[in-house]
């Protein structure tokens, strides 16, 4: 009885830590200088949480583990669920066959090119391989921390998948307006558009690069991104097959992993697809879906050390890098090839 009562005393204290760090970085969040660079709470509450359990004496995590804990992992999979409030089928139909097909075609390439040159070419271990692509391939850091109950993973690998996103995906938010003004991408503002939606790492990336370019571009751009979010449930249902399929055929038999809360977050977007709810309250449920993922961030910081990135970090960003390429380079050859003939 003591035990337990002293595991929920943790529980809560831990909670406690994370709400008061995450509150802290949704205001942080608001500064000029963060609202400028579209960097938000999610990342914030991150570095604040690696920096703070790096700072700290021995047996701060010990004391906060099970709070922590419950909002790296419980606490994601209601934010994943209420993220589907995000997105309508609606918006997903008036992209087009382009934007579909373009959509479909990133996001399985990455997946597959990420996985396979990160295990094979570079020696990383399976679940960091796949943490880093769906970062890229689908959402960004929302993508990577929803992944990670189906990999299994350790928060370091996490950690370390959410950093790739974080700095190649603030270049390409820079670099893409560079590309339009410049002209050195043939591309008119729609079908640019369809490119930043369909190749920038995060939601927030492709806000910012979209609405640099001009009007058109962003209204596009960011209905083709979050078509790319509605993916993330049938990619995460694909992941666990394949794991499952992979740990049967070498014999360790892991059962499949069913993500429960990827099938919640297509059944929240139907029901928002019905638009039953007034706006205002979507609006307001957006905002707590926010702050609930900038807790599972603070929690996924509060949970890694930097001694752990010792021999995955630069591999990681190597992996993040040709990915990058990739995501440049097929988005537009993708854009253009659809936009001629479709």
């Amino acid at each position: 009885m003591t035990a337990h009562r002293s595991n929920e005393h943790r529980l809560l204290l831990g909670l406690g830590q994370v709400t008061i760090i995450s509150l802290a970085a949704t205001w942080i969040a608001t500064w000029p200088l963060f609202v400028s660079w579209r960097i938000g709470p999610l990342i914030i509450g991150l570095l604040m949480g690696v920096l703070i359990i790096n700072a700290a004496r021995g047996g701060f995590s010990e004391r906060f583990e099970p709070g922590i804990r419950f909002s790296a992992k419980k606490i994601l999979r209601l934010a994943i669920i209420l993220y589907g409030f995000r997105i309508t089928f609606t918006q997903v139909a008036s992209v087009g066959i382009v934007g579909i097909t373009l959509d479909l075609f990133m996001v399985a390439s990455t997946l597959f090119l990420g996985t396979v040159l990160g295990v094979r070419y570079f020696g990383m271990d399976k679940a960091t391989a796949i943490l880093t692509a769906s970062g890229a391939a689908i959402c960004g850091a929302a993508a990577v921390v929803a992944t990670e109950p189906v990999v299994k993973s350790e928060r370091h690998q996490t950690a370390v998948a959410v950093a790739t996103v974080v700095f190649f995906g603030t270049l390409a938010m820079v670099l893409y307006p560079l590309l339009y003004r410049t002209g050195i991408i043939p591309l008119n503002e729609q079908d640019f558009g369809i490119y930043i939606g369909a190749s920038l790492h995060g939601v927030a990336h492709a806000v910012a690069a979209s609405d640099a370019v001009g009007p058109e571009a962003a209204r596009v751009a960011i209905i083709v991104k979050m078509t790319r979010v509605l993916m993330l449930a049938p990619a995460l249902l694909v992941i666990g097959w394949w794991i499952h399929r992979q740990s049967k055929a070498s014999g360790t038999g892991a059962p499949i992993t069913i993500p429960w809360f990827a099938l919640g977050f297509l059944g929240v977007a139907a029901f928002n697809s019905l638009d039953l709810l007034p706006q205002p309250w979507v609006q307001r449920l957006v905002q707590l879906d926010t702050f609930l993922l900038t807790m599972a961030m603070t929690g996924l910081g509060l949970g890694t050390r930097l001694s752990q990135f010792r021999g995955i970090g630069v591999s990681a960003f190597q992996l993040a890098f040709c990915l990058f390429i990739w995501l440049v380079v097929a988005g537009f050859t993708g854009t253009w090839v659809l936009s001629s003939i479709l």
